[in-house]
């Protein structure tokens, strides 16, 4: 298995099918990378804008161009030297009837069917059907409008289609959805009633099990005749945390590919967690990377100031004191009570029988238990334990916490129990495995609904911080961080990927960039919110995201923004909500945004703007420099190569097209050409060495060496170094040798010795050196 040397993300959609991405290969070969990182192929639902609702995993998409399209384009690809990798979805598929005839089949046959063994279905607690959340109402108020259609053998309401059992499209219509294997309801009922796994809490995405050894390879068939065949030399492996058993799924995947293929994993490491080392991947999708990366351009001083205004200024709106860790927890605690309600009411009843079934474990109430599996999952501090280690996730110390939530001493002993269960401590029968597996799946869940769907929106001091794998509580990163990390990537995971913008960004790198920047001036951030006051937002929080987001995405823009900002609303649950929606609020949105952020006081956005405007430069070259050269596969989204400003999706789910270049493009195009012409330097065997400079502005320059060939030099904090007077006699130590400038190949420097910052940056905030002699 060979890496990439870099990799370039596209968002395939029928208005950018394979044939429109055959006809950019050319220009993504110019611009040096190596592979094309595709994102979901195969069949979904249709007019699907992301691919990741599959609905059929034999088929390549025909809205795409079909087998034939993905085929030709793999040809155009490797006529311009590039590769593919493709994006694949092995947790869950669309539960769209009647496109997924896996679910149809299921729902026709019930428990005996072939594809029973598919999904995640307890039929125990659905009455021995389906429970499905499809109808706008109560079935006794659209009743009237179901219809059975007898030559299609299903049963229709409006355009929905169900199939029908056999030998019952003729019985009275009460009797006829009573002999069913499913049961259509009213889609609130999903909340507290569904009986099968789902991807988060969207019941329109049913789990697959593919730890099922048939369900495998029924579900991978097609992705792996594509392996064999060439087309695809590369997967990321969509949300394996959703998997009953991830590293026994990599390991499996590994041994079909016969381990030809790049792989990497949407792990969302938490802190310092680390991958685990048994995983058969060449690493993470890189969220990891970009939290390091964006956490050297935030001052952590600064940070703590904007915390500080932003609680002052948010007021009663900041949830509660507007503490992060506290934020998360009433997140946790939101999410876990009423949208996973479902889900642990599966882990309750699952320990129950459990419990029943031995005299040492009964008389639990099932109201302890219920209790016992909410504490234990809000304190889970990754996003899910694993077979190993998962000790050092299910603490002593949680279980005591959790058993200090309890009213009645005595009931606390169910806390025992559970982590007992979650732990496999209990037995290996299915009840137990179920169990362990199921709660460690809805704690991914939880995690991801909680904090980045939920807190991130809730805690928003300095927005550029509230990203996939992000800390809101502690977004500085310090150089010793960032190199300390970057060496054990390069020990331990050298071919891992990397990233700064990807489709889930809830901000790209560049907005993030020019938020990042108010850390360094928090003063300055201050007098804006008082210039622009004159506006009243619905509430403080609101009108904070709002102004933070204006600046970011530089430019008025009424219907980008109001649509980020009615997002950003409804997923922080704080006044409206995605099922829960106050339209008298929604409309108080509405119009602050078209008087405040995109009206007339957009002015003073736009002259702060422009007074920071040198020092987000520094932050956009400094970050796409360092991620182009940091030990990793850099993955580039479509466009980033260029200045990209984009907000949450779909604003950053358009269709490709070609950038206008500028400064950044130069540096891209500079930073890839230079991974082609000393692959050693950035492969396994390319050392990571940090470089150090000295001087009294030192601690703003972040510089290492790559495998004894390429040197990166980059600023950060500019704000704060023009503050303090700039470079003055600070300087950097470059290795031995003559070292030429990739970006400005007429300027040269001796190594060996010091050159000064002031020199090395001259022309821009950043250096890319290359060594074009070895010392004597």
């Amino acid at each position: 298995m060979t890496s990439p040397l870099a990799t370039y993300r596209l968002q395939l959609q029928p208005a950018f099918p394979f044939a429109a991405a055959a006809q950019a290969v050319p220009y993504l070969a110019s611009l040096g990378v190596t592979h094309l990182h595709l994102s979901p192929v195969l069949e979904s639902v249709p007019g699907s804008t992301h691919g990741y609702d599959v609905t059929d995993h034999g088929r390549v998409r025909e809205e795409l161009g079909g087998e034939a399209g993905l085929r030709a384009l793999a040809g155009t690809a490797r006529a311009h030297g590039l590769g593919l990798v493709i994006d694949l979805v092995p947790n869950h598929m669309a539960a769209a009837l009647p496109h997924n005839r896996a679910l149809w089949e299921l729902l026709r046959d019930g428990p005996e069917s072939r594809y029973a063994r598919w999904f995640d279905i307890d039929w125990e607690a659905g009455g021995g059907k389906v429970l499905l959340p499809v109808l706008p109402a109560r079935l006794g108020e659209v009743f009237d409008e179901l219809r059975v259609d007898e030559e299609a053998g299903a049963l229709r309401y409006r355009t929905q289609l169900f199939p029908l059992r056999d030998g019952t499209a003729r019985l009275p219509l009460p009797e006829l959805l009573d002999a069913q294997w499913y049961r259509p309801v009213w889609w609130r009922l999903a909340r507290t009633e569904l009986n099968y796994r789902r991807f988060f809490t969207v019941s329109d995405l049913i789990g697959v099990r593919v730890e099922d050894p048939e369900v495998f390879e029924a579900t991978h068939a097609k992705i792996l005749e594509l392996v064999r065949d060439g087309v695809v030399e590369g997967l990321r492996i969509d949300h394996p945390d959703g998997l009953a058993d991830p590293e026994a799924y990599l390991r499996a995947l590994r041994t079909a590919t016969g381990g030809a293929c790049w792989t990497v994993v949407e792990k969302i490491l938490t802190g310092e967690e680390r991958l685990p080392s048994g995983w058969a991947v060449a690493g993470t999708t890189g969220y990891d990377a970009l939290r390091r990366v964006d956490g050297l351009f935030v001052d952590a001083d600064g940070a703590e100031e904007l915390a500080a205004l932003y609680r002052g200024a948010a007021g009663a709106a900041a949830d509660r004191g507007g503490e992060w860790e506290a934020t998360a927890r009433r997140a946790a605690y939101k999410v876990v009570t009423h949208e996973l309600a479902a889900e642990v009411g599966f882990l309750t009843r699952a320990a129950g029988r459990i419990c029943a079934a031995s005299p040492a474990l009964r008389d639990h109430a099932p109201w302890a238990l219920r209790a016992a599996v909410r504490e234990l999952l809000i304190r889970v501090p990754v996003y899910r334990p694993y077979s190993s280690g998962a000790e050092e996730v299910l603490t002593p110390e949680a279980a005591l916490a959790a058993k200090g939530t309890f009213a009645v001493p005595e009931e606390s002993a169910a806390v025992d129990v559970v982590r007992d269960l979650a732990l496999g401590r209990l037995g290996d029968g299915p009840g137990q495995r179920a169990f362990r597996v199921r709660f460690a799946q809805t704690a991914s869940a939880l995690r991801a609904k909680s904090v980045e769907d939920t807190a991130f929106y809730r805690y928003v001091p300095l927005l550029s911080a509230n990203e996939v794998g992000g800390e809101p509580g502690r977004p500085a990163v310090s150089p010793e961080e960032f190199h300390a990390y970057c060496g054990r990537v390069a020990r331990d995971w050298p071919g891992t990927g990397t990233v700064l913008s990807t489709h889930d960004t809830k901000r790209s790198a560049d907005v993030r960039a020019r938020v990042a920047v108010l850390s360094e001036c928090p003063g300055r951030w201050a007098k804006l919110l008082g210039d622009v006051a004159r506006v009243p937002a619905p509430d403080g929080q609101l009108g904070w995201t709002a102004w933070q987001t204006a600046l970011g995405l530089g430019a008025p823009d009424r219907d980008r923004l109001g649509g980020a900002l009615l997002k950003a609303a409804r997923e922080a649950g704080l006044r409206t909500s995605w099922t829960e929606q106050d339209a008298a609020y929604e409309r108080a949105v509405a119009e602050f945004v078209a008087a405040g952020p995109t009206g007339a006081p957009y002015a003073a956005v736009a002259d702060l703007a422009r007074e920071l405007a040198p020092y987000v430069r520094a932050n956009v070259l400094g970050a796409a420099l360092l991620h182009l050269t940091m030990p990793g596969v850099p993955d580039l989204y479509q466009a980033t190569e260029a200045v990209y400003e984009a907000l949450v999706d779909p604003d950053n789910r358009e269709a490709f097209r070609e950038p206008v270049p500028d400064e950044k493009t130069a540096l891209t195009r500079g930073a890839l050409r230079v991974r082609r012409r000393c692959p050693e330097a950035f492969g396994e065997s390319g050392a990571y060495v940090p470089l150090a400079a000295e001087g009294p502005a030192a601690g703003h320059c972040v510089a290492f060496c790559r495998g004894g060939r390429v040197v990166t030099a980059v600023t950060r904090l500019a704000l704060r170094l023009a503050e303090a007077g700039g470079w003055g006699d600070t300087s950097l130590v470059l290795p031995e040798g003559r070292w030429v400038d990739a970006l400005d190949e007429t300027r040269g420097f001796q190594g060996g010795g010091q050159v000064g910052l002031a020199e090395l940056f001259e022309r821009r905030p950043v250096a890319l050196l290359v060594r074009s002699t070895l010392p004597s």
